[in-house]
């Protein structure tokens, strides 16, 4: 049975599959999972220190969490001007100061739901660093992406 306007199933199972060769090769995908790969790096860093600031030095999280995000950032501009968006007509020093502006915007989310995960939920303090970032980061890319490097 054909459903109205000749469409089949299998059509559309085409058409579905090419839609997501489009999304997953498209340059916008591209700039996403190099910025996954940068943003990982940036943050294994990030809670290198955090931890030890936490279990070696003995400081509280929330502070530690501050501190440890600031070498990080500067980590990651790089790899992302570098290599995330190297056809940035951006200054590198402008483009530092819009990104060091939107990793501010990133880390008053970051900041807000890790002291917001500590305080209600009782889970382990990098679990909560984990799923505070997920979100930060996608604020950061896209803030980054259309807003700095104007590549999206």
């Amino acid at each position: 049975m054909v459903p109205a306007g000749g469409a089949t199933i299998s059509n559309a199972v085409e058409k579905a599959k090419e839609l997501g060769d489009e999304i997953v090769h498209s340059r916008r995908a591209r700039m996403f999972g190099k910025n996954t790969v940068a943003s990982t790096i940036a943050f294994l860093l990030d809670l290198a220190i955090l931890w030890s600031l936490v279990e070696l030095v003995g400081l509280p999280r929330v502070p530690s969490a501050i501190i440890a995000f600031i070498l990080p950032m500067v980590v990651f501009y790089v790899l992302e001007r570098q290599w995330v968006f190297p056809d940035s007509n951006r200054g590198v020093a402008s483009g530092f100061v819009y990104f060091m502006f939107n990793i501010g915007i990133g880390f008053v989310v970051m900041l807000g739901i890790f002291w917001a995960l500590l305080t209600f939920t009782g889970i382990h303090y990098l679990v909560a660093r984990v799923l505070a970032s997920i979100v930060s980061g996608i604020v950061i890319f896209l803030l980054n992406g259309v807003f700095n490097f104007k590549q999206l």
